[in-house]
């Protein structure tokens, strides 16, 4: 089940990304990891349009939508692989004209992943935050 990101799922919300995040970035310091963390919390999750997916009656994952560029999607491990983040794009491709994403480099599965969907890289650049290059990608909806 897909629903609409309440304030109350904020720290399953840090939860979800923490986990997923240290699969998909374990090139990351935890000096960055632990700054983003707080921009997420403090910041970023006032100003997106985020959803959650269920399994079993539990947020298992979110996407995070800033207009048409996916801020973050993320599922946690146990539950990767199940369709939880294509599901979590379809959601989100229903309402939008294209979709954009940045997606680091070193992140090859999560570049198989938005490939396989449909996404096209455009162009890579150093991301100013973490100091790791990262891909933009795009696709039409």
């Amino acid at each position: 089940m897909i629903r609409p990101y309440t304030s109350s799922d904020k720290p399953t919300v840090l939860h979800i990304w923490r986990s997923a995040s240290a699969i998909a970035h374990p090139f990351l310091s935890t000096e960055h990891t632990d700054q983003a963390e707080a921009m997420i919390r403090d910041q970023f999750l006032d100003l997106a349009e985020t959803w959650m997916i269920e399994a079993n009656g539990t947020a298992v994952g979110f996407i995070a939508l800033l207009g048409t560029e996916v801020g973050g999607l993320f599922v946690l491990p146990a539950h990767q692989g199940k369709g939880l983040g294509r599901a979590l794009l379809n959601h989100a491709a229903q309402s939008r004209s294209e979709l954009s994403l940045c997606v680091f480099s070193a992140n090859h599965a999560a570049r198989g992943f938005y490939t396989a969907y449909g996404f096209e890289a455009e162009e890579e650049r150093l991301n100013d935050f973490f100091g790791h290059p990262e891909i933009v990608m795009r696709r039409s909806c």
